[in-house]
C-alpha cells in the first residue's frame, strides 16, 4: 500500500512539473499539505533545487519554470504547500531573480 502511495505521488509530481514546463505554471498556495499537487521545500542554493523558479508579475507568461502565484484555488493549475523540512518535499526549488535562469529539471 506504501508503494501505490508512493507511486500516485510521483506521477502527481510528474505532472505538476509537466505542466509547469509548457507554460508559466499558475500555482496556488495552501495551507494544508493534504489540499497540495505538490509539498514544495525552498533552498538557498541553486545546485540543490529539482526546478529553479522564477516569479512572475504576469499570467501570461509562457517561459519553462516561470510561475504566477494565484489568489484563487479555481484559478490555478497546480497548489503547493511549503513545508519547513527538506525530507518530507516532493519539490525542491530556488527562487532566481533572473528570467533566464528558470527550469526544471524533470
Amino acid at each position: 500500500m506504501k508503494h501505490f502511495k508512493t507511486a500516485i505521488q510521483f506521477c502527481s509530481l510528474v505532472a505538476f512539473l509537466y505542466s509547469c514546463s509548457i507554460n508559466a505554471a499558475q500555482i496556488y498556495i495552501t495551507d494544508y499539505a493534504s489540499d497540495a499537487d505538490a509539498k514544495v521545500y525552498v533552498t538557498q542554493y541553486q545546485s540543490d533545487a529539482n526546478c529553479i523558479v522564477y516569479e512572475t508579475a504576469y499570467k501570461s507568461d509562457n517561459d519553462p519554470g516561470v510561475w504566477f502565484f494565484t489568489k484563487y484555488k479555481s484559478d490555478a493549475r497546480a497548489t503547493i504547500y511549503y513545508t519547513k523540512y527538506k525530507s518530507d518535499a516532493s519539490l525542491i526549488v530556488y527562487f532566481t531573480k533572473y528570467k533566464s535562469d528558470a527550469r526544471c529539471r524533470y
